[in-house]
């Protein structure tokens, strides 16, 4: 039963640290151990709360946690499609999970738990320290592109376009896209990938400026460092004013204006390395989860499912190599 199961898998995960041994460490069942006592732990309070049922199988044999689990657990074993990902349940861990339900089943119960993978990023946030002053905080903006369709391909598609997709452009990759855009403002820290502090969807076609005044209002002092996109000399005064907090861009070139003046070139150039980490983050959530590519999503809660399902299980290794 529940109980006899999750008893079961805490006296395992408490002959070691949770949080002491590297992940690329752990064998993989003391990996699924740990991450379905992480989620167990968190469940039990917010995130039980945004699953809410209002029905008579409020209690289901195989529980939410389990459905969370074994989702975050498939895409940290690099199964990139929640087939796969039930498939390698199924196949290596039916003594695990005896109720594992069909793969069409288990596809319903995920995306009716898309509001909890939100905050289930925050909670994996939750455990990873930074350590500098408020004062001193570096902080970097930026966003990515998730894209479920793109190219040609774009203009036709469909899905989630009434709540939250819509066709953009991405400049890093030369082409336009349908889907959303993944915003993040991180916390730089020494030698090490920065941290999110903010995180959230927009549609494709959104400016990022749009995107990030929804969320300057919550963040005071420091610094914080972004691409063109972000520049608004009113804003930079106002924030300075304001929040004591000093928001830095690349220079752009006024109108008509062929080349910058030197002392900005190396200004600009400065910035551009200030936020490379930012790019790093990227690249290493789009490398472990596969995040960008959203090609199967036929849903607005599979959207939801795919881009916070992606980003805790990213999150969660970054908590579990401090």
């Amino acid at each position: 039963n529940k109980p006899c199961r999750r008893r079961r898998l805490e006296e395992r995960c408490n002959q070691t640290s949770f949080y002491t041994a590297a992940l690329g460490d752990m064998d993989t069942a003391s990996t699924l151990i740990r991450i379905y006592l992480f989620i167990c732990r968190r469940y039990r309070g917010r995130l039980a709360a945004m699953a809410q049922r209002q029905s008579n199988n409020s209690d289901p044999d195989f529980t939410d946690e389990e459905v969370l689990t074994i989702y975050v657990f498939g895409l940290i074993k690099k199964r990139t499609t929640i087939s796969e990902i039930h498939q390698y349940a199924e196949d290596h861990f039916s003594e695990w999970f005896p109720d594992l339900p069909s793969y069409q089943s288990y596809n319903r119960r995920l995306n009716r738990l898309s509001a909890v993978f939100a905050p289930l990023v925050e909670e994996a946030l939750s455990e990873i320290s930074c350590k500098e002053p408020r004062g001193k905080v570096l902080r970097i903006a930026d966003s990515m592109p998730i894209m479920m369709a793109k190219g040609q391909r774009s203009s036709q598609a469909k899905v989630a376009s009434d709540r939250l997709a819509s066709v953009g452009y991405c400049s890093s990759k030369d082409t336009f896209f349908h889907g959303v855009k993944l915003h993040l403002v991180v916390e730089r820290r020494f030698e090490q990938l920065p941290v999110p502090e903010r995180a959230g969807l927009t549609p494709g076609s959104e400016n990022d400026l749009r995107a990030l005044r929804r969320v300057l209002p919550t963040i005071e002092g420091g610094v914080l460092c972004g691409d063109k996109a972000y520049c608004d000399g009113p804003l930079k005064e106002r924030l300075a004013e304001d929040q004591n907090l000093d928001l830095l861009t690349p220079v752009k070139k006024d109108k008509g204006q062929n080349t910058l003046p030197a002392a900005d070139k190396l200004f600009s150039e400065a910035i551009s390395r200030v936020r490379q980490p930012i790019e790093s983050l990227f690249n290493w959530i789009n490398e472990k989860t596969g995040i960008q590519r959203a090609s199967k999503v036929r849903s607005y809660q599979g959207l939801l499912v795919h881009a916070f399902g992606r980003l805790a299980a990213a999150m969660l290794l970054l908590a579990l190599n401090p």
